[in-house]
């Protein structure tokens, strides 16, 4: 997956030279498990084996105990991907620099409320885009919120309006942002203006930089 993922620099100055790995725990037999590392084919491991620098200590029942660079994370069968070892930082976090795809589109990994999101830049929508889907999965309680109608290429359609704790892209998060969850599956979390609107925006050719207010 890394590899087909746009490449996000935080500038300001890197204080590591790693990125934190996503890793997922897709299956348990015994006390082997079975995880994803960065999206990729699914391996298993036993108790003190390595794959791409993430360690397994330990398997049971419906989790398993990983480490990587020190860092030790209980991952779950069924829970999205969890950041895992060393993250890119920058003087502060105020500034993201992103690197559009082969197609011209800015898809930054990122965390809602602390769960691993994919996300797509969208100038044009008003609020960050959830399918319901996925706020199930991100565990969020959207059917208390604030029902809306909004208009997709298939016409308009009832919503939820909801306010999200914290969103982060990189090293940079900001707080207490208006959502909205369609009932529409999507293969992205929409990055709307209810995001974008905190940071000063500036085109260069295939990159784009945001800059924290």
């Amino acid at each position: 997956m890394r590899n087909r993922m746009i490449m996000l620099a935080l500038v300001g100055g890197l204080t590591s030279s790693a990125w934190a790995q996503q890793v997922a725990l897709s299956g348990l037999s015994g006390n082997r498990a079975l995880l994803v590392v960065d999206g990729a084919a699914p391996r298993f491991l036993s108790p003190g084996q390595s794959h791409q620098g993430v360690k397994l200590l330990s398997a049971q029942g419906d989790s398993a105990v990983v480490e990587v660079s020190g860092q030790r994370q209980t991952l779950r069968v069924g829970d999205a991907p969890v950041s895992v070892g060393n993250t890119a930082r920058s003087d502060g976090g105020q500034r993201i620099v992103l690197t559009a795809d082969a197609s011209g589109h800015f898809l930054p990994q990122g965390q809602i409320n602390g769960r691993a999101v994919q996300f797509m830049v969208d100038t044009g929508a008003t609020l960050i885009a959830i399918s319901e889907s996925e706020a199930r999965r991100l565990n969020l309680k959207f059917d208390t919120g604030r029902s809306v109608r909004i208009t997709t290429a298939n016409g308009t359609v009832n919503a939820y309006q909801i306010q999200l704790s914290s969103v982060r892209v990189g090293d940079v998060q900001v707080y207490d942002v208006a959502a909205v969850v369609a009932p529409q599956p999507m293969p992205f979390v929409l990055l709307g203006n209810s995001f974008l609107t905190r940071f000063q925006m500036q085109r260069q050719n295939d990159q784009m930089t945001l800059e924290k207010r």
